[in-house]
Formats: structure tokens, sequence, C-alpha cells
């Protein structure tokens, strides 16, 4: 019996061995977060980033396994900064069919999926915006992924989301049913419960729809008073979290900013105002280029060849202000709009609206990680960081659409996808 036990012990112990192997990754090109270098190494050992620099200042250990990455990129792994797993391109289903008529279950299976395709496509961590009628479903997707049981990214959830009564859908149906809506209603003092009640299911942020296509014409019109988003804050800041709000125009975008939210999400009506208020209050800018124009394909737009969209016109002009301005931008694209695995479209709208390669892989490297504020911990390749790290074929700072172009996926000092072989 001892001698069993000590077996085990024995290869118990091996199994730890296995687990914390060692690399040493040589790729032609190392972008850190901020910086592209070249001639560099990084040296992993078990899910820690244990040096980068120089090839010739890395002390190699002898059982280091070498892995040379030639024509390639290595990058820290992507952050997707708003996604929603939980739902699937409109042209296939509509938004008000995928929240009415499809069970949690069903859209928790589809939704792992969508985060083993997110992670094969080189983005690590996502911020996912809510689960849009499937309650506190990311809760369970984000702890079956941190065990292990699925592959995806590491997530940081919202959860339910909140909207103010009567803003949100889907509507039109008789009261006399119990409709699931997209997000959850509350109004007044009756935010600090259900604020509390978020984050007690495991919301990891708070988010609020500042504003809905409700007014009396059908457009965009606040839909919290200044006060009520300043409650929200209040005690989504007791509790450690952060604000992050649904705004498109720009009284709402005002009023989420004043109240001390810290990411503006679509923002479709910024204007030279809201951009140096966004500027000076250090809110980061989530543009959802993306989502736009795949609606609007769907709605029959046929790019480069019929006029272009009002709304894709105004949701470019939003860009080019706060891009302009300084204002932080992140890559956020509403991912789930189109296809989950496509993030990267998202950052090749933000480059033809005029963005840099180079900065719109900080936007979605070291920019979103701060906006996480996980950037001590991932977003740049740098000794005792996490070892989230992705090689992509070519250069993205010269094309950013080498980063579809993923050879190798790494997460948490785990091979999740290896293409050199």
């Amino acid at each position: 019996m001892k001698t069993r036990i000590a077996l085990l012990f024995f290869c118990a112990g091996l199994h730890v061995s296995f687990a914390q192997t060692s690399y040493l990754l040589l790729p032609d090109r190392v972008f850190d977060g901020e910086t592209m270098h070249t001639r560099w190494a990084v040296l992993v050992q078990g899910n820690k980033i244990m040096a980068a620099g120089p090839r010739e200042s890395i002390k190699v250990p002898k059982e280091a396994v070498t892995l040379t990455f030639t024509y390639a990129t290595l990058t820290p792994g992507l952050i997707e900064g708003h996604s929603h797993l939980f739902l699937y391109p409109y042209n296939i289903t509509d938004w008000e069919t995928q929240v009415l008529k499809e069970s949690d279950a069903y859209r928790t299976a589809l939704a792992t999926v969508h985060a083993k395709n997110t992670l094969m496509a080189g983005f690590t961590t996502v911020r996912d915006l809510g689960t849009e009628g499937a309650g506190y479903a990311d809760v369970a997707l984000k702890r079956a992924i941190n065990e292990g049981i699925i592959p995806g990214p590491r997530m940081w959830v919202a959860g339910r989301a909140i909207v103010s009564t009567g803003s949100y859908g889907p509507k039109g149906y008789d009261n006399d049913q119990t409709i699931m809506l997209g997000a959850e209603p509350a109004d007044g003092n009756s935010l600090i419960k259900v604020v509390r009640d978020q984050i007690g299911n495991g919301a990891d942020f708070v988010k609020v729809y500042a504003d809905y296509r409700w007014g009396i014409y059908g457009e965009d019109r606040p839909s919290f008073t200044l006060d009520e988003l300043k409650l929200v804050n209040e005690v989504t800041r007791s509790s450690g979290r952060v604000l992050v709000c649904h705004a498109k125009s720009k009284e709402a975008m005002i009023r989420a900013i004043t109240a001390g939210a810290e990411t503006i999400e679509h923002g479709d009506y910024l204007d030279e105002e809201v951009a140096q208020l966004m500027k000076a209050k250090g809110v980061t800018f989530m543009p959802t280029l993306g989502a736009v124009e795949s609606i609007q394909r769907y709605r029959g737009w046929d790019k480069g060849k019929t006029p272009e969209p009002r709304l894709v016109t105004q949701k470019k002009k939003s860009f080019k202000i706060a891009y302009e301005a300084g204002v932080k931008i992140g890559l956020g694209g509403d991912v789930g709009v189109y296809p989950h695995g496509e993030n990267v479209y998202e950052l090749e709208l933000m480059v033809e609206c005029g963005m840099k390669p180079i900065e719109a892989l900080k936007a979605a490297t070291s920019v979103n990680a701060r906006i996480l504020h996980l950037e001590n911990e991932i977003g740049f390749v740098r000794e005792g960081f996490l070892a989230d790290l992705v090689v992509v074929e070519g250069d993205p700072t010269q094309n950013i659409s080498q980063l579809r172009k993923v050879k190798w996926v790494m997460k948490d000092g785990k091979v999740y996808r290896d293409e050199m072989k």
C-alpha cells in the first residue's frame, strides 16, 4: 500500500514537471505591446514569461524546447474588448429570435464553440458585455474555461447588464406573456439592488445602457438621468469594479462620462466636445465599427459598389474625430454581430479609418489590458507576465490583416494552436 502511495506521489510529481515545460521562442520579430523588436527571444516556463529581450541576453535552461518562427511576428495574446459570446451573426438568426426562442442551454452550447474559435484566432482574453437574455451563463462559461473543461479565452464578464424600464427589447408582445429581455431593467433606487445582485452573481464589471432607440421617432435618447448613472457608479466602485456604458447619443455619452464610466461603447454621434471630455477624463472609446458595417451588409449594402449608408458614414466620422483628438481607443468590435474568430475585422476597419497598424495592434494588446486593469498581467511581452502569446505570419505593423494568419497560440503557458508542425 505504501509503495502504491509513493508511486502516486511520484507520478504526480512527474505530471507537475511536464506542466512546467520551458519554451525558448525565436520569432523574426517580437511586438512587446508597445514596440516592435527584431532578434528578440522569449523564454516561457510554466504559465509565465521568464525573460524577453535580445537573444544573447537570455540565459536558456538546458531542458528548454526551442521553437523558431521564420517570417513571423510574436505578439501578446490579443484582447477583444467588446464581445458577445452568446450571440451569433444576425443574418443567420435575428437578435429577437436568439433571445426569445433559443434556450439558454442551446445558446451556451453555441458559446463554447464561439469561445474556441476566438481563442484559435489568437484572442486569449475577451471582455464580454452581456449574454443578451441568457442570464449569468457567461459566468458559468468563464468557470468552465478557467477549470480547463473547454478551450476558450480568459473572460471578463458583465452578466445580464442593466437597462431602464421600457427601453430595451424584445418589444411588441402581449403583456400576458413573460418576455425575456436582453438585459435587466432597473430605475432610481432599485439600481442599487440590481447592481449589487449582478455583482453577487459574478459580474466582473457593470454595464449600463445609457441610451437606447426609444425616442419618439425611434432615435437614440438617454435612458438614465445623470444622478442615476452616478448612483450606479458609486455602488460599482464600492465593490472595486468599474462602470462601462453603451452610449450612442451625445447627451448619453456626456452623462456617462460625467458619472464616471471608464469606457464608452459605440459612440455613434461622438463629436469634438465629447472627444475633449473623454480625453480630459481618460475615458476609452470602443468604436464597434464592425457591428455597424455588418448590419448594413445584412440589409443589402454592397461595400464599394453601392452608396455608403448614412450610419456607416456617421460611424467613420465619430471614429476620426476621436482619433484626431487623441482619445484612447481600444479594440471593441461588438463581435457576435459578426462571426466569432473574425475579431480582426474591427482592426482592419480602424486602420481603414486612418489609425496606424501599430496603433491598432496596441489597441488589441496594451490598451485593452489597461481597460481591464490587468496591465501587470497581460497585454505585454514582459518578464513575469502571463504566457499569453500569439505568432502570426509576416508583420502586422505593416499590414494589420496579417493578424488573420495565426500560426501559434499559447494561453496561460499552454499551446492551443500549432501550425508550425
